[in-house]
């Protein structure tokens, strides 16, 4: 009888750490799963464990080797997939800038601003074996005092280590203000059935400029920076115990297969495995 190819299983469980505000946390191995380009409220702060994985931060490309660590700023553009044959895997969390507040202020040189990486991977071993035992100990252990100064402590060694206070944020010019109030209808109103044309009077600018410019600013098309509002805003729904239908629903999706598909891509898990946190 001819040999039958075993299927590797893609899988990814995630958690929520809520003593710690909430900070998300993944672990995952995955072999054919190709992330579309995203951003997260929060930072990405990931560990290969196995393989290596292939990434667009920053305006590039980079690759992410095992027992590398992986670092993308908050509402930074990326995506993913793997470097080698066989696939890859890793764990990360996401905190949130406000998450690292209590980091700034020990540290005391960021101005309790949110700090900035300006490498998408740093080779750190001793940092990456001990961001294992934060993620093994957040699994495992239900002691708060542990989980909480462990995690700290790590923030503060990450940052100490490779972050830097971020760039010199200018005054908005005129374009950008437009750019920035269109941004945030998109955020406030995600499931809103709106046009480019609507968009374009909003920022009082042409259709062809809106795409062009807020593309440069911020990494997406409208369209594609709708879907992570609508996405950002279903996450909300279904941590509020909101059905995975009327998530999809109230977020602007058409239907649960549409949420479910672009959940999928983005995060790596199903609304499904999401609520079996």
């Amino acid at each position: 009888m001819p040999k039958q190819k075993s299927k590797k299983r893609e899988l990814a469980k995630f958690h929520i750490a809520n003593e710690l505000g909430g900070i998300e946390l993944l672990d995952a191995q995955y072999e054919t799963q190709n992330f579309s380009r995203h951003s997260h409220e929060g930072y990405t702060v990931g560990v290969i464990e196995r393989g290596a994985q292939r990434f667009y931060r920053t305006g590039g490309h980079h690759i992410a080797p095992q027992d590398s660590i992986i670092l993308v700023n908050a509402e930074e553009v990326h995506n993913g997939h793997s470097a080698v044959k066989g696939g890859w895997a890793y764990k990360a969390m996401y905190p949130l800038p406000e998450q690292f507040s209590t980091v700034l202020q020990e540290l005391g040189s960021f101005n309790s601003c949110a700090p900035y990486f300006p490498e998408p991977v740093v080779y750190d071993p001793e940092l990456a074996n001990q961001f294992r035992l934060v993620f093994d100990t957040l699994e495992q252990s239900s002691n708060r005092l542990l989980r909480e100064t462990l995690v700290y402590a790590t923030l503060t060694k990450l940052v100490a280590r490779h972050a830097k206070s971020p760039p010199i944020s200018l005054p908005k010019t005129k374009i950008q203000q437009s750019l920035y109030t269109v941004k945030e209808f998109l955020d406030d109103f995600p499931q809103a059935d709106v046009s480019l044309e609507d968009l374009s009077k909003l920022a009082g600018v042409s259709p062809y400029h809106l795409v062009r410019s807020f593309q440069k600013m911020y990494g997406f098309p409208p369209h594609a920076y709708q879907i992570q509002a609508r996405l950002r805003y279903a996450k909300t729904l279904l941590r509020s115990g909101h059905p995975i239908s009327d998530a999809a629903q109230e977020s602007g999706f058409h239907d649960q297969s549409h949420l479910h598909r672009h959940f999928k891509r983005a995060m790596g898990l199903t609304p499904k495995q999401f609520l079996a946190k």
